[in-house]
This record gives structure tokens, sequence and C-alpha cells, in this order.
């Protein structure tokens, strides 16, 4: 009799699990539709998602900023009534001079009548005016070290205003998004079938696509730091004509670097065409696309630039694509290979990267 009773319940426990799935599958693949109407709204509700961990992120900054300024205005106030004391002391030293009481020192020294006399007073002078000096630097550094603080203060509000600027577009552009959002939804008979949908792709992307698109960015970062070392192991990339180099890295070898570096480039390749890098690749039902292009900043460094972003066919904000710039290092940086060099330019030609190089003196 107790297996009979355990046996329904076992069955209804099973039924809302299968019910649960169905419904929700979070760790299921979900695929992109055909329709360009449905898959510009997915990719407009993906995109709401991604700004809003931005404006989560930018609201930490200012909240950061907001209790930097307020210790640094504290600290200003302090330091302010302090000086005030060196102020008075420096003032007090300055108007001795100008009204004429250190006077009396010197009609001390001329009617000194011996020598011992003579050096008592010396002494004496060399005790007042070593304070006296002491008193006017005293003012005079804690004045600048002021005036550091205020040019400090002023940056600092500076930066908050910027934050919240920026704090304010990025709502503006959620807003804006939403609405959109709701609009092309509105009147559609499969609105709440399109409602479930895009909560099923913002879940599949938080739980499974950010960290995937997380892996590949972490393993280009390992594999362009080594990517020097390589380079030296094989001279002929490397022209040299007089104190000129020219590095020339073919897509193919590249790849070959890559797929030895990790495994998980194995389904993915780099290639160089018009002008930009396109790095694409397929795993487990996960296709990521990223569009990119180099640029050669103040140091010889040759830093990558996140123009396009794509997961599963979705376009991903520039406030994703930013976020993982920061997140992880994708330059290159050519003085590795020999010290004395410096990045002049970087070219993308079909098929291959060219990088000018020159001696730095």
């Amino acid at each position: 009799m107790i297996g009979m009773k355990r046996r329904p319940a076992s069955a209804l426990v099973v039924c809302a699990i299968a019910v649960w799935f169905t419904i929700y599958p979070v760790f299921a693949e979900p695929q992109v539709p055909n329709d360009e109407e449905v898959r510009r709204i997915l990719e407009k509700s993906l995109s709401v998602v991604e700004i809003d961990k931005e404006i989560a992120r930018t609201q930490l900054e200012q909240n950061r900023i907001k209790s930097k300024l307020a210790d640094s205005q504290e600290e200003l106030d302090k330091k302010e009534q302090l000086i005030e004391k060196q102020r008075e002391d420096a003032g007090e030293v300055l108007r001795s001079y100008y009204t004429g009481e250190r006077d009396i020192l010197l009609t001390a020294l001329l009617s000194s009548h011996s020598l011992p006399e003579l050096l008592t007073i010396f002494d004496y002078f060399d005790f007042i005016f070593s304070n006296d000096k002491l008193t006017l630097n005293t003012y005079m550094k804690q004045y600048s070290e002021l005036k550091k603080e205020m040019v400090k203060l002023d940056k600092q509000a500076a930066k908050l205003a910027e934050v919240q600027k920026e704090l304010l577009t990025q709502r503006e552009r959620v807003a804006a998004l939403q609405k959109d959002v709701d609009d092309r939804l509105s009147g559609r008979s499969d609105a709440d079938k399109l409602r479930l949908m895009m909560n099923e792709f913002n879940n599949y992307w938080k739980t499974v696509g950010l960290l995937e698109v997380k892996r590949y960015f972490s393993a280009l970062s390992k594999a362009m730091n080594q990517m020097p070392a390589w380079i030296q192991n094989d001279k002929d990339m490397l022209a040299i004509d007089g104190f000129n180099y020219t590095l020339t890295i073919p897509e193919d070898k590249l790849n070959s670097f890559l797929r030895e570096q990790n495994q998980l480039f194995n389904n993915f390749a780099f290639t160089f065409n018009n002008g930009s890098i396109q790095v694409s690749g397929k795993r487990e039902g996960m296709e990521v696309k990223i569009t990119g292009h180099y640029t050669v900043e103040d140091e010889g460094t040759i830093l990558f630039h996140v123009d396009e972003l794509f997961f599963n066919g979705l376009a991903l904000p520039d406030t994703t694509r930013h976020a993982l710039e920061e997140e992880f290092d994708l330059g290159f940086y050519p003085q590795k290979i020999i010290s004395f060099l410096k990045t002049k330019s970087v070219q993308i030609e079909d098929g291959k990267l060219m990088v000018k190089l020159t001696i730095s003196l």
C-alpha cells in the first residue's frame, strides 16, 4: 500500500519537472529565428540587458567617486584649518620686517663692544632668521600642498560630472530601446511567445553565452602574450631594411599558432581582409563572431579594438565590447620581440597583417 501511494507522488514530481523544463529551458540552446523583425527584437532586448549591466557598473563608479570626493573635501577642510595658523605666523614675520621691528637687531650689532658680545648677537641673528625662514617655508609648503589638493578635488568633481552624464545617457538609451521593443511587440498576436523567447535568450546569454565569449577572449589574451616569443622563433616573418623592419604575419600561420596555444581555437579562425580582422568560430552550438582593427598607441603598443561582436547571430552593444576590451588585453607589444623596436604603422591586407617597425633611438 505504501508503494502504491508513493508511485502517484513520484509521477507528479516527474511531470512537474518535465513541465518546468518545457516552460523554462534555461540551459537549452535557443535558436535564432529567420524572421528579421523577430531577430531585431531579440537583439534589442539583449542590448537592454547588457546596457543595464553597464548602468549598474556606472552607478557603482559614481558612488565610489562621490565617497572619494567627500573624503577629499573633508581632508581639504582640515588642511585649510592647519594652514590658517601658519598663515598668521608667516604674516607676523613679514610684518616685523616691514615695520622695522627687526631693526633692533642691527642696532644691537652696531653697539656691541667686545668679540664675545658680537658672537652672542650673531647667534641670536642665526636663531631668529632661521626660525623666520622655517615659518615662511612651512607656510609655502602647506600652501602648495593645499593647491594640489584643490586641483585633485576639481578633477574628481569633473570625473563625477562625466560619470553622471554617462549614466544619464545610458538610461535614456535603455529607455529608448525598451520602448522600441514594446512598440514592436504591440499588436502582435505572438507577443507573449516573443517575450518568453526574449527571456530565454537573455537567460542563455547570461548563464552560458557570456562565459563562452569570455573564454575565447581569455584564451586570445594569453595567446597574444606568447606572440613575441613565437615571432622570434620564426625569423622569416621579420624583414630588415637598414633601420626599418617589416613584420608580416600570414593568417594561416597565425591560426596554426593559436591552435597550438589552445584547442579552443580548433574551430576558430582569424581572417584578414578589407582593412579589418574577423575572428569567428562555432562550438557546441554556440557561434561567436568578432570584427575589429588595430591602432598604434604613443608607446608603440598595438591595441585591438572590437568593432562588432555577435553571439549566435545577435549583435552585442558597444558597452559589452568596451567592457571586454577593458577586462582582456588583446594588444601586441613589438618591443618584446626586440627591445629597441618601435611601431610606425600597422596595416591589414588580404590574408596578412603587416607591422612597420623602426629602431627607437
